[in-house]
């Protein structure tokens, strides 16, 4: 999977860093929080002498669409030591031990004498357990670690849930106050970018580690066994991020939870193997790489190295690394689909970002994108790269495309890509900014003609850009002022050239239009259909059919408020938005033979042509009939719609139906 950087990164990382500051990712918010923590562990400590807080909340790397608990560490009050030299007389003294059994990054805790610095064996009492090796250890196998009073336990930690967004975890375990030797390697191994500083080496260093009462999953003697747990310096080193390796960091676990978790489950890729993903690129890359308009590559180069863990089968600690944090959680199925996973993720070259449903980031990562055209015709800047981030974001944002998926790719980032290509995807989105501009021309009171002849000169040059999408906009233009025969003219043309089987061509039929020597860009402009895709700025110019389509599936899903159910777009099949042009513009002019052959010619396309049916189409057949006087077809069709979707305008027709049907029975009486 070689490293193809494409010429976009740069503009969308850029836009994306500025969308993460409006869910207060910016840096003077983080660091309120970060602050607001170190106040909030002060007053703590007043009151809970030792504990610590730990974790996404402390290191502020969380968002409220994350979800994420806060998490508490409870020393016991005992002394751990690695060496009898370190022995305090009086009080009770553990001695870290581990053996050739002991997993990597596990330990077990030998009882020590109190008035003597030997370690005890083979004896049995409270809390003790003799290992295989004879020594007195301490066993976690018991309910002392867990807290009656906790709302739920998950693994040792005890949840207190106090509502719906706010849950306190904490872990009671043992406190290392020196450098466990199991992690000497990571003091003294070779840093090349001076990643940390040896300064934040020897603090962290200073700050030992934790012992959590957890063992090696699939370990005989994991009730017997405790994992270290360097927290201390994990929240130090996220804290020293800067802006870009925060961000990026915070990204990685969204899209864990976005597109990952749901298809590999919750138990396999945590934010913990996130954290060590980064923290392992950080060290390994130049502090040059991780700048703002770099955003995007840092992102893609943490999934291409969980990529390379997951085919490994093998995720170091990033502090221990002999500890393979994948063992026993990445294997079989599991690791085919999480490599399935990342390799779409990958493939996808940053689409996937428009997708992202965690704080609405998507969605309002495609507005911004959107919005770019507008900034250009204000600042009169180079349109180049910006374009290729609108239109892109503009597709990524369609639920299903008229052409193959992977030859849109082919298409999007083929090599050949050159300056053909980019008119044509500039024409493309010129038919949207025209069809705004002449909304907005539309919506005075007295339309204003100066921008009504600039919206046709610019839906007259997107036109060209593909076989169908530009001409409908056009042609849907003219209807809205009521010039049916241009718009019967631009019907024509469309309804001439469009071969449904060509706007859904194959790979194979997309390389053998290249054998015949024809450019990507004559491909496109002759032989592809853009999906129509209308915002709610363009309103003046859609048929009153389409405003439902817009506004109707508009909300918040309350069982998941991070899900939403539309964007609020109107979004048609080309072939179905034709002949439902032409129903408008022959309806209007009493065409009656000619507007029934547009309804027969709507329904086998529905029928017969489409491998994908929306709501949107099935709606607009339904408003055709309707007109038609065909009520019972029309509910009928409606309720077809309503079938494949709960949430969907069609429910709007539906009222309207009823409405009409109750007049004519009163009419009747």
């Amino acid at each position: 999977m070689g490293l193809n950087i494409p010429e976009y990164y740069k503009e969308v990382s850029l836009r994306l860093s500025r969308v993460l500051d409006t869910v207060g990712l910016g840096e003077d918010i983080r660091w309120q929080k970060i602050n607001m923590w170190i106040q909030t562990q002060k007053m703590t400590s007043v009151r809970y002498r030792g504990v610590r807080l730990l974790g996404s909340q402390a290191e502020a790397t969380t968002t409220p669409g994350l979800q994420s608990d806060i998490d508490t560490i409870v020393p016991l009050p005992t002394t751990v030591i690695q060496n009898l030299e370190s022995w305090v007389p009086e009080v009770p003294n553990f001695l870290v031990v581990s053996d050739e059994d002991t997993p990597p990054g596990y330990v077990k805790l030998q009882y020590v004498k109190l008035h003597l610095p030997q370690p005890i064996y083979n004896t049995n009492r409270y809390m003790e357990e003799v290992d295989r090796y004879g020594r007195s250890v301490i066993c976690h196998n018991n309910d002392l670690f867990k807290s009656k009073y906790a709302d739920e336990h998950h693994g040792p930690a005890n949840t207190h849930i106090f509502s719906t967004s706010v849950s306190v975890d904490y872990v009671h375990a043992f406190r290392l106050h020196t450098w466990p030797y199991h992690a000497t390697g990571w003091i003294t191994r070779n840093r090349y970018h001076n990643w940390p500083s040896q300064k934040t080496i020897d603090l962290i260093q200073q700050m030992g580690a934790f012992l959590v009462p957890v063992g090696h999953k699939h370990s005989p003697e994991k009730h017997l066994e405790w994992r270290i747990s360097i927290s201390f310096g994990e929240k130090l080193l996220v804290w020293q991020f800067n802006s870009t390796q925060y961000k990026c960091y915070i990204l990685l676990k969204i899209i864990n939870k976005n597109f990952i978790k749901p298809i590999v489950g919750n138990d396999v890729l945590s934010s913990y193997h996130c954290k060590t993903c980064i923290f392992y690129l950080i060290e390994s890359t130049p502090t040059a790489l991780w700048q703002t308009e770099n955003l995007l590559l840092c992102l893609e180069l943490c999934l291409r190295l969980l990529y390379s863990w997951t085919e490994a089968e093998t995720c170091p600690n990033y502090f221990i690394p002999d500890e393979n944090m994948f063992q026993c959680k990445v294997y079989g199925h599991v690791q085919g689909r999480l490599l399935c996973v990342l390799r779409n993720l990958l493939s996808q070259q940053g689409r996937y970002l428009a997708r992202i449903s965690c704080d609405n980031i998507g969605k309002k990562l495609v507005r911004t994108c959107q919005s770019t055209l507008m900034e250009l015709e204000i600042e009169n800047c180079d349109v180049g790269a910006v374009m290729w981030v609108s239109v892109f974001y503009q597709l990524s944002s369609v639920d299903h495309l008229i052409c193959e998926p992977r030859t849109l790719d082919m298409l999007l980032f083929s090599p050949e890509l050159d300056l053909e290509i980019t008119t044509v995807l500039w024409k493309f989105y010129c038919s949207i900014i025209g069809s705004k501009l002449a909304s907005k021309s539309l919506y005075r009171e007295s339309p204003d003609q100066q921008g009504l002849d600039m919206a046709q000169e610019l839906l007259l040059w997107g036109s060209s850009s593909d076989v169908a999408c530009g001409k409908l906009k056009l042609a849907a233009f003219y209807l809205a002022l009521d010039n049916f025969d241009l718009a019967e003219d631009v019907l024509n043309e469309v309804h001439a050239n469009y071969t449904y089987k060509i706007s859904n061509m194959s790979c194979q039929d997309f390389q053998a239009k290249l054998n015949e020597n024809l450019t990507i860009s004559q491909i496109i402009s002759h032989c592809f259909a853009f999906p129509v895709i209308y915002e709610p700025s363009e309103i003046k110019c859609i048929h009153k059919a389409l405003i439902p389509e817009m506004f109707g599936t508009a909300g918040l899903d309350k069982r998941n408020p991070d899900e939403i159910y539309s964007i609020n777009l109107a979004r048609i099949d080309p072939d179905v938005y034709l002949h439902f042009l032409e129903f408008i513009c022959y309806y209007r002019q009493n065409k009656t033979s000619h507007k029934n052959v547009a309804i027969e010619n709507m329904i086998y396309v529905i029928e017969h042509e489409l491998d994908y049916i929306k709501n949107s189409d099935l709606n607009l057949l339904a408003y055709c009939l309707k007109q038609e006087g065909k009520l019972i077809n029309a509910f009928n069709v409606l309720c077809k719609s309503m079938k494949q979707e709960k949430y969907n305008a069609a429910k709007w027709q539906i009222a309207t139906l009823i409405n009409v049907a109750f007049r004519f029975l009163r009419g009747r009486q």
